[in-house]
């Protein structure tokens, strides 16, 4: 399974996590029951970093939402956010552009046609602003 198709996966375990109070084995096993699942250790990572570091990634989001809040907008652009964020702030072996043209991508398949335009422009300026504060 190649990075992309983790990060899909990341994406559906925990958007299926933003409705049910479900642990990660659980989420597993309960897509297992309804089909043969393959569980990448990059989607097992991403899944727990997020979750282990949402209030830290919730807050940049909600810092850089400006006119927005979070629970303003749609469960799928915040579940991509949380995961490109994440990526962007604690996976040094991934370069941000990546992280941000990834989200992109996920946006365009399972987003409106306005996310993947609203995301860019978001992790874009998380981006910017980390490389400020790390300079």
């Amino acid at each position: 399974m190649n990075r992309h198709e983790s990060r899909e996966q990341a994406f559906a375990f925990l958007f299926e996590r933003s409705f049910k109070n479900e642990t990660l084995d659980e989420i597993i096993e309960s897509a297992k029951s309804v089909r043969e699942l393959e569980v990448s250790s990059f989607a097992k990572e991403l899944f727990t970093g997020v979750m282990e570091k949402k209030d830290i990634i919730d807050k940049i989001i909600n810092e850089s939402l400006i006119g927005w809040k979070m629970n303003r907008i749609s469960k799928v652009a915040a579940t991509i956010l949380r995961i490109a964020t994440y990526e962007i702030m604690f996976v040094d072996n991934i370069p941000a552009s990546v992280s941000i043209d990834e989200a992109v991508k996920i946006a365009k398949i399972y987003g409106t046609e306005e996310d993947s335009s609203f995301i860019n422009g978001i992790l874009s300026g998380i981006n910017k602003k980390l490389e400020s504060v790390n300079e």
